[in-house]
């Protein structure tokens, strides 16, 4: 009886941290949902409203009123869904052939991919403003769809995935089965490597729908303006700055980002339990 009570100790002592943890970091989004049922006013009373208000309905109205919402949502989506579809295609091509085969320069090739890994991508800016304005893309969103088509990160990360996680055995298989390089890519290592891919696509989707920078400038149609872009002209609709209709902005563009995290989560923790089922 005694060890059983000293392991429920243990269990609690043990969740306890793991449950605070959990609350806090849960709390900003938690504050985020609050002040959006707020008016801007009530949102810096004192003391602070730590329980839903009536404003909601309220806000989200001006929110559509402000700005063209579903508009820019859905430049977002095209730009977000289109640059991690891409992502994953070259990036993991490239990563494959990186991880798995043998060519001359491969070495010179993969720490070139390194030194642009560790440029700030701030510093890529202006050249590549030029690019697209002598192209004639700026204002569409190519712009932010073709650049960002493959990253060294995505390469770096989905080799170094690769190299562990496809046996080179199984390659030898398939090439004894007459598969050519697509074959082995699509039947052989794509299966084996969803948990990577899904990681990588979560963080290229989030990356993409958070971007603000790169679609402020290269974006000068008023049409084609993506979401973050759109809420940032909140600031200062009225005179001064609505916080309620801010951040019920905010909280409705987080949406499709846990939508997102969901799915791509789903995906990671069942490959990963059938890896362990078959450990």
């Amino acid at each position: 009886m005694s060890s059983i009570k000293g392991s429920r100790r243990r269990g609690i002592a043990l969740h306890l941290p793991l449950i605070l943890g959990t609350l806090i970091s849960a709390f900003p989004f938690y504050w985020a949902v609050i002040m959006s049922t707020h008016s801007s006013s009530e949102i810096f009373s004192y003391p602070p409203k730590l329980l839903p208000g009536t404003h909601f309905l309220e806000n989200v109205r001006n929110l559509f009123d402000a700005v063209d919402f579903f508009g820019s949502m859905w430049n977002s989506l095209i730009v977000a869904v289109s640059v991690t579809f891409l992502v994953l295609l070259f990036d993991s091509l490239a990563a494959f052939v990186f991880a798995k085969f043998d060519f001359p320069g491969k070495n010179v090739l993969f720490g070139l991919l390194m030194v642009i890994f560790m440029v700030p991508a701030q510093l890529s800016v202006i050249p590549q403003f030029v690019i697209m304005a002598k192209i004639g893309w700026i204002g569409s969103m190519t712009a932010l769809i073709v650049p960002a088509a493959a990253n060294a990160f995505g390469i770096f990360w989905m080799r170094q995935y690769m190299r562990s996680a496809i046996h080179d055995e199984l390659l030898d298989a398939s090439k004894l089965d007459g598969a050519n390089f697509l074959r082995q890519y699509w039947h052989v290592a794509l299966p084996v490597v969803r948990p990577g891919l899904a990681f990588l696509g979560i963080f290229t989707f989030m990356g993409q729908w958070n971007d603000f920078a790169w679609p402020l400038i290269a974006l000068t149609n008023p049409n084609n303006v993506t979401l973050q872009v759109a809420l940032s002209q909140l600031n200062g609709t009225h005179g001064t700055t609505d916080y309620g209709i801010v951040m019920t902005g905010a909280l409705l563009a987080l949406i499709p980002l846990l939508i997102v995290f969901a799915i791509g989560a789903k995906q990671i923790i069942g490959d990963l339990a059938k890896g362990a089922v078959r450990g």
